[in-house]
């Protein structure tokens, strides 16, 4: 069965979030930390703040569509939830 996740890093150096969706987050970080990703190229190193596991692709692409609308202020209150942050 595969799992859909969406995920948040977090660039210390840019100080800039980076919301995606995959189907292995833990490998997704390490191509953003390689320099493998266009946006994320030379502004890490990326560090994760937030996955999140999701029934099915569709909804978790709606998801990552919700969270790359959001401000700063929405994303920093989440991460104070830590309901849904996958270790």
């Amino acid at each position: 069965m595969t799992h859909h996740y969406v995920y948040i890093i977090y660039s210390t150096s840019h100080d800039v979030y980076y919301k995606g969706y995959s189907t292995d987050y833990i490998m997704r970080l390490d191509q953003h930390n390689q320099g493998k990703t266009t946006y994320t190229k030379n502004k890490g190193p990326w560090k994760l703040v937030y996955a999140e596991k999701l029934n099915s692709k569709k909804e978790a692409l709606i998801k990552e569509k919700m969270l790359k609308r959001q401000h700063r202020q929405y994303l920093l209150w989440l991460f104070k939830q830590k309901t849904n942050l996958i270790k």
